[in-house]
């Protein structure tokens, strides 16, 4: 048997369409003025198709060929009882309110028809228009019908930190239909990446996201927003791993010294996250040292926190498949690969054998 037999990939990677794809699914006029005004892809220089860490050699043949190349690599090879697909297309680059939701609506569709229908064991994240919040609610109302929607899908970088109250009507409908927040890595190049301004080279732009997510998870405790909606939880995806804990550190430190400026905030950001924050194991950052990595798990201060992925089809691995974090125990590597997915999607849960 397969060391991954059974498990759930929390983050697979669809091919992206070029607009052309989503002709089809646009509503109104846009299919029309996507053709006028010669707009055939969303894709951003910024991450080139080609860079080595979009994908590993020897799967960049199978990039394109749908859900047969995608499926075969990963849910057969591996033997995956389901597959949660993030797709990263451009939809928060774009500034017009109006042609992001159309593209939001048109992506989603093309995922659910193209995609979701032509394997029964994906699933799949809805893609929201942040840039108007009424229109992002009505989408989470629109696909929270099909429950093999098991998320709602950001990037790590927007206009705004996420726990400001004009957001939370997002959150809110997300938690009432009983989906996950994902936080993806990515931007929407409002701001630069870092706190200095724009970087030169990519490595220097992969490595800020960190910051990014940092960022965004203090923005949600500190702001209440896990107060104010109990029952949300946000999924930290291709975050890393080894800056959570010294993060959640300095913050309860600070906490404790100015905790009169968030009365709302009674216990350590720390207990915060480990209740309503997770992430997944790819990229992890850390040492193929069984010791450091025990240590690690010591000071994230729990078993439920991490998920499993691969991050298909990028270089986050070497090998035919993708290892478990060297010192992960046994039981604790079923609790990642299998039982935490299904806790923190319920709809997975609902509908995926274990």
């Amino acid at each position: 048997m397969h060391p991954l037999t059974g498990a759930v990939d929390c983050d697979l990677h669809p091919d992206l369409p070029p607009v052309a794809a989503l002709l089809p699914y646009l509503e109104g006029h846009w299919a029309d003025a996507m053709v006028e005004r010669g707009i055939e892809s969303l894709e951003t220089a910024s991450y080139p198709p080609n860079v080595p860490l979009a994908a590993r050699p020897d799967r960049r043949p199978l990039l394109g060929t749908g859900v047969a190349g995608l499926a075969g690599a990963t849910l057969d090879a591996w033997g995956l009882s389901a597959g949660i697909l993030n797709p990263l297309l451009g939809v928060h680059l774009v500034f017009n309110q109006d042609m992001a939701v159309a593209l939001a609506r048109a992506l989603n569709e093309w995922i659910a028809r193209e995609w979701l229908d032509r394997d029964a064991r994906l699933r799949a994240s809805i893609v929201v228009p942040l840039q108007s919040v009424p229109d992002a609610v009505e989408e989470i109302e629109r696909r929270a019908a099909d429950p093999r929607f098991v998320q709602v899908l950001v990037p790590a970088m927007w206009e705004v930190p996420y726990g400001r109250r004009s957001l939370w009507p997002v959150w809110e409908a997300a938690a009432r239909h009983r989906l996950p927040v994902g936080i993806h890595a990515g931007s929407a190049y409002r701001h630069p990446p870092t706190s200095l301004g724009w970087p030169s080279y990519y490595a220097e732009d992969y490595a800020a996201q960190s910051l990014g997510f940092q960022s965004q998870v203090g923005s949600l405790i500190t702001e209440g927003v896990f107060q104010q909606i109990p029952d949300l939880t946000v999924v930290l995806i291709e975050s890393g791993v080894t800056w959570l804990p010294s993060y959640l550190w300095r913050l309860a430190k600070f906490w404790r010294g100015v905790r009169s400026e968030v009365p709302w905030l009674a216990e350590s950001p720390a207990a915060v996250a480990r209740r309503h924050i997770r992430l997944t194991t790819a990229p992890f950052d850390a040492p193929e040292d069984a010791d450091t990595v025990g240590r690690l798990m010591d000071q994230l201060g729990s078993e439920e926190m991490l998920l499993f992925a691969s991050d298909w089809p990028h270089w986050q691995w070497d090998g035919a498949a993708p290892p478990l974090p060297a010192g992960i125990p046994p039981a604790l590597a079923a609790k990642l690969t299998r039982a935490n997915p299904r806790s923190t999607y319920p709809r997975l849960a609902a509908e995926v054998p274990a």
